[in-house]
């Protein structure tokens, strides 16, 4: 009880339950985009461990709303792949959130991102298929980067943004690698003592206007609009990018 009215009385909780309207109903509609939006806005208010604590825990508590849809569309033997590979680099990312300067992490990833998404808006794109040394290196770079920032997405969003695939199989193969990445990530950071009862109770406070957002995002969704949905997912890369640069701190 005591670790609920310490969250409740957290700094900023308006804007963050706003923030996590707002991400919930692009998740809904594109299968990501959760930690692209919060990250940046919640780390005003919150540290980075405990940001990145109420994005996973978040992302796990509303499971039931959107992980069922994408489990019957996904391709799960892939995301298997992709999630080993996360599950294996999840905890050196966690221990570079505990060493390295925020800031340059952030010029980092902003920079590797922007160029990514150039590539993407000039219309390339691959055609192979992907073997599984690869499949495995793009999780292993989302696992890093998730563990890290709380980004857990980007490799894996760009990834298939690049592909051919449509984008109900983009959405799916997306919600459930990132639903099995919240899990690697969240025992991680429990297991360096980063997580305490009032980040979890924070958690289910948020986990209220997150649901609310899904449910809204999830009936947008229409998986026909293909240059509608790469649009928004295009757009939603490039604001994170913006908004995420150190010169904004």
């Amino acid at each position: 009880m005591n670790a609920l009215v310490e969250a409740w009385a957290t700094p900023g909780l308006v804007w963050l339950c706003l923030t996590f309207v707002i991400a919930g109903v692009v998740r809904g509609f594109s299968g990501f985009g959760t930690a692209l939006i919060f990250m940046p806005v919640g780390t005003i208010f919150l540290t980075v461990p405990q940001a990145i604590v109420a994005v996973t825990l978040t992302g796990v508590a509303t499971w039931g709303l959107i992980v069922p849809r994408a489990l019957r569309e996904g391709d799960k033997g892939e995301v298997g792949l992709l999630a080993l590979g996360a599950f294996l680099t999840a905890p050196l990312g966690v221990w570079f959130l505990t060493w390295l300067d925020g800031a340059l992490l952030r010029w980092l990833v902003a920079g590797a991102a922007a160029a990514t998404l150039v590539a993407l808006i000039s219309g390339w794109r691959y055609t192979r298929r992907v073997p599984t040394p690869g499949l495995a290196a793009v999780g292993a770079a989302a696992g890093v980067l998730g563990g890290t920032t709380g980004l857990t997405g980007p490799p894996v969003i760009l990834f298939y943004l690049a592909g051919a695939g449509g984008a109900a199989k983009v959405r799916a193969n997306t919600i459930l690698f990132l639903a099995a990445l919240d899990v690697g990530i969240i025992v991680n950071l429990g297991i360096r003592q980063l997580v305490g009862w009032s980040d979890v109770a924070l958690a289910l406070w948020l986990a209220v206007p997150y649901s609310l957002g899904i449910v809204v995002g999830q009936r947008a969704f229409r998986p026909d609009r293909e240059k509608t949905y790469r649009a928004i997912a295009y757009g939603v890369i490039a604001l994170a990018i913006v908004t995420g640069l150190p010169v904004f701190r």
